[in-house]
């Protein structure tokens, strides 16, 4: 198995400790690049700026995404490392060298954490013996090797220690979380699932193919508030008008993928021509991996529970 060790900043890291946050948004300023050092499920961790060499905490590898700050902000929001978008802006603009003026909402590349946990200044680990002074961004370790063998022991240890939160993982081959390495599925969250849904729909509005990216929201099929999941199978991404006659009940999806607008609107409201048109027809843009596509179970949920037709 595979880790990663990301160098970061002690106030990053902080802000996220004193909020204990579920998720975790490990951003990089530039974002040109795309990162494949882990494949999901895989463990993150990070490591503060020298002359501080220490591994003080980590999480679980769900995505990378490249991201404008504002929708990184509004999916995370202090998961982000930051109290506010002006403060991740301002701190973007350290790294980037840039300003408000050339780049009113910079571009991050986006290493989505799920589960993360930190650890207390007791507990946090020496690098391995084998970290280079040259190295600016991070390090892969492997556990088939005795260096990576060694940090994933010391990483174990101390999560045992703390009695980590078990129900945040999904084992894919036991229930033991402490035992033998092994890839983990965490539960995504709700920033997740916006990036996730996002992303699967090709930044695009499922129902008008509308493509500026501030306007369009995750909406879940079966809300989360009823136990419906932060699953890509049970999202759809929607302009934002869309999003609230969905979640309203005017608007749903049937288990053909096609699309049905109710009387209500024109009856409530004494308009929609503009929905009406779209009456009828299929999606018009859906995940190209199957098993990202809407669950048909969701779909009829929603169907029976939410639409007023």
């Amino acid at each position: 198995m595979k880790m990663y060790v990301g160098i970061t900043d002690y106030d990053w890291f902080q802000t996220l400790k004193r909020a204990n946050c579920g998720e975790v948004n490990f951003w990089k300023p530039g974002g040109q690049k795309n990162f494949k050092a882990l494949d999901e499920g895989e463990m993150f961790l990070f490591k503060l700026h020298s002359p501080m060499n220490y591994i003080v905490g980590g999480g679980f590898f769900i995505n990378f995404s490249k991201l404008p700050a504002s929708l990184a902000w509004d999916a995370f929001g202090i998961a982000n490392g930051a109290m506010s978008l002006q403060e991740l802006h301002t701190r973007v603009y350290k790294y980037k060298k840039t300003n408000r003026f050339s780049d009113p909402d910079p571009s991050i590349g986006c290493i989505i954490l799920a589960s993360p946990f930190y650890f207390d200044e007791k507990d946090w680990i020496p690098v391995p013996a084998d970290w280079g002074k040259s190295i600016v961004q991070g390090k892969i370790y492997d556990t088939t090797q005795a260096v990576g063998n060694a940090l994933y022991e010391q990483v174990q240890c101390r999560l045992t220690r703390q009695d980590r939160i078990q129900p945040d993982f999904i084992a894919s081959e036991s229930d033991n979380r402490y035992g033998n390495e092994q890839i983990i599925r965490p539960r995504i969250g709700q920033g997740a699932f916006k990036v996730l849904i996002t992303e699967a729909y090709q930044r695009r509005c499922a129902i008008t193919g509308e493509k500026t990216l501030p306007v369009l929201e995750a909406a879940h099929i079966k809300p989360y508030s009823v136990k419906g999941p932060h699953e890509v199978k049970n999202g759809i991404l929607l302009r934002r008008d869309y999003h609230t006659l969905f979640d309203r009940g005017y608007i749903t999806i049937d288990k053909s993928l096609t699309i049905e607008v109710s009387p209500r609107i024109k009856e409530d409201f004494g308009n929609g021509r503009e929905y009406y048109a779209h009456h009828g027809s299929k999606l018009l843009v859906l995940p190209t991996r199957k098993d990202q596509l809407p669950d048909p179970g969701y779909l009829e949920w929603h169907n029976q529970n939410v639409y007023v037709g």
